[in-house]
């Protein structure tokens, strides 16, 4: 696969989700989505304050060669979050699904699945991924569980990794999907998904 392939970002579409190239034009309704988001774990939720140097801090990553970032759009077409592939590494076929903020309204819905469904097929199917990580602070087990619904298997536990934007240190959990894992962990969540919701 091209190095180009991991430099852009394309546009995902599903029956639930929209992922397509985080734009600044996002900006006001990024910050509707965020409203209501508590600053919880070590997720940073971007504020009328600090959403520029967040967008800044993407574009730099994206133009690094890092991080694709996307904008979350719901079956309505309205702006419903963000999320992104980051840690990206063409030489060792590794990318991972973070950074991840939607509104309220759809949190734990069939939005997050098919996201997820989406960003791991472009990850395995079209970038060739031999391994995609997710990660997920210890103390969010809501998180936790999620993750491993999927079938993403524990592979570490990052110890005093992160810390809260109240200075509170906490431990990481890295979980992975392999290559030769993802036609089961696609079979499972194309089941989830078609499953009344």
């Amino acid at each position: 696969m091209s190095v180009e392939a991991w430099r852009t970002v394309p546009t995902l579409v599903g029956r639930h989700v929209t992922l397509r190239p985080l734009d600044r034009a996002d900006r006001p309704a990024l910050l509707a989505a965020f409203s209501g988001l508590a600053q919880v774990f070590a997720t940073a939720v971007p504020n009328p304050v600090t959403i520029d140097d967040w967008f800044d801090t993407l574009v730099a990553q994206q133009a690094a060669g890092r991080v694709l970032p996307f904008t979350l759009l719901d079956a309505d077409g309205q702006v419903a979050g963000a999320t992104r592939l980051l840690r990206t590494s063409p030489g060792c076929h590794r990318a991972e699904i973070g950074g991840t903020l939607y509104a309220r309204r759809v949190q734990r819905t069939a939005l997050s699945t098919e996201m997820k469904r989406l960003l791991l097929g472009h990850g395995f199917d079209r970038l060739g991924c031999q391994c995609v990580q997710l990660r997920a602070n210890w103390r969010n087990s809501a998180s936790r569980l999620a993750i491993e619904r999927l079938g993403a298997r524990g592979e570490a536990v990052l110890r005093w990794h992160s810390v809260s934007g109240n200075g509170e240190v906490s431990d990481t959990v890295v979980y992975s999907i392999l290559a030769d894992e993802w036609p089961e962990v696609r079979r499972n969540l194309d089941y989830l998904l078609e499953r009344p919701q």
